[in-house]
């Protein structure tokens, strides 16, 4: 039986995943989770970092092998369903909060293959690309002056800084004190595959 849940994705997450630009997301580790981190075991064992305490007692959102559909904003219509990654200037549609999509309704399926805890800053270049942050490359020759730093790293904006950006978006404003970029929270970093949708009798 395969194991299906859940996962919300904006619409720019969305259009990632389609173009296969996004092969992995970040989650904020739960306040009840955190609460290891002050667990006997950790006062004694001090030089347990951190992530892998949290690996090894908390109950990750996703594991291995589980089975994800996304869900979008989207709607309905006499045809089916549409949904707005494919829609960008439409608003005709009566478009539904991706919190209500129901997995029939569902296009997008991935396959975790990784999970691991790390600091949200950790993240470089490559893993915010996979992030679907793609980056702004430098294409100057070296001689405007409001781009020398750029040209010592190859980007205008990195995908790295570009992903803080876009991680921030995502976090309402009165959550940012804990959970925003320059909070640097612990996160589950989930990687996945894209896979065909499971037959339905298989589902659970």
């Amino acid at each position: 039986m395969v194991k299906i849940k859940p996962i919300l994705f904006n619409t720019e997450m969305v259009r990632a995943t389609l173009e296969n630009r996004k092969t992995a997301t970040r989650r904020v580790v739960k306040p009840q989770h955190l609460r290891v981190l002050d667990s006997p075991y950790h006062k004694e064992h001090p030089e347990t970092p951190d992530k892998v305490l949290l690996e090894k007692l908390c109950e990750p959102p996703y594991r291995p092998g589980d089975i994800l559909y996304v869900r979008e904003t989207w709607a309905e219509s006499a045809d089916g369903y549409v949904y707005r990654a494919d829609e960008p200037d439409s608003d005709g549609w009566g478009w539904r909060p991706s919190i209500h999509m129901p997995r029939e309704a569902a296009r997008i399926f991935l396959r975790v293959t990784g999970v691991r805890v790390e600091r949200l800053q950790e993240i470089d270049d490559a893993q915010a690309y996979a992030e679907g942050a793609e980056g702004v490359p430098c294409n100057c020759d070296g001689s405007e002056v409001f781009c020398s730093r750029c040209c010592n790293t190859g980007w205008f904006i990195s995908p790295r800084s570009e992903f803080a950006h876009i991680w921030d978006s995502t976090i309402k404003p009165v959550d940012r004190a804990l959970c925003g970029w320059r909070a640097d929270p612990l996160v589950w970093v989930i990687e996945f595959e894209r896979y065909e949708k499971p037959e339905e009798r298989k589902m659970i």
